[in-house]
């Protein structure tokens, strides 16, 4: 039990330091740049096919429910809400977990092993500030990023199935999905990859600097980053949700 609040003392610190070393010189554009590079570009594919993927699947549910109910006119409005409230949100972080999340624990585990966090800290540098805070800098700007992409593919892969696959009226679906463009699904789709890009990248630091033991500490770091990161995601895409709908209803 100690050791757990001692933990999560740890992990408390790397969240406010780390955030607050974005705001005090040295800044460390280099480190932030490297990392928005390895964390955008290298998710962007698989963040495309993903919510692509994903939308039309949607799209081809909504449908057969909707098709004898004459409701074909809400599918665009049901596809949309649904990416941007949840679907896009929860798929691309559990993807941000998995391919950067895992990327940052491992890396951070081989630095504590090789001694380099210690090397920082004899030549007064913070590795919080050098390390960890760029890394969620970085999380910051390309999950929503990327959250922001795949809303777009996703309606677009829904836009594909209903009108080639069902022959719906593609004016429909646009309009439907111009209708859902207000304050309430603006705060759902910005809030959400904005906080889980901050948890997954202090979530995967903290557990990479506390690693220890050899290549199965490297793999143990990035598991337990990955499986820690998707728990408090679903958690906290829940909390989001009702503080939302309760200020919003």
């Amino acid at each position: 039990m100690k050791r757990f609040f001692l933990s999560l003392k740890e992990y408390y610190r790397i969240c406010f330091w780390g955030l607050m070393g974005a705001f005090s010189k040295p800044f460390y554009a280099q480190e932030i740049v490297e990392q928005m590079n390895h964390a955008g570009p290298g998710t962007l594919l698989i963040a495309l096919i993903t919510t692509f993927v994903v939308g039309m699947a949607l799209s081809i549910q909504v449908l057969n429910q909707f098709e004898g109910l004459g409701l074909e006119s809400e599918v665009g409005r049901v596809i949309g809400v649904s990416v941007i409230r949840e679907i896009s949100p929860i798929t691309l972080a559990l993807v941000f977990a998995g391919r950067v999340g895992s990327g940052i624990s491992a890396e951070l585990a081989a630095m504590v092993q090789r001694e380099q966090i210690d090397t920082l800290r004899a030549f007064g540098v913070s590795p919080i500030k050098k390390l960890v805070t760029p890394r969620i800098l970085s999380s910051l700007i390309m999950l929503p990023s990327l959250t922001f992409i795949g809303d777009f593919a996703a309606i677009i892969g829904g836009f594909l199935i209903t009108t080639v696959q069902y022959h719906s009226d593609p004016e429909l679906y646009w309009s439907s999905i111009r209708a859902i463009m207000d304050l309430k699904n603006t705060i759902f789709g910005v809030s959400k990859p904005f906080v889980f890009g901050y948890l997954i990248a202090t979530i995967s630091c903290h557990v990479g600097m506390r690693s220890q033991g050899g290549s199965l500490g490297l793999k143990n770091a990035a598991t337990k980053s990955y499986v820690l990161s998707t728990v408090t995601v679903m958690i906290t895409d829940f909390l989001i949700t009702k503080v939302i709908w309760i200020f919003f209803p």
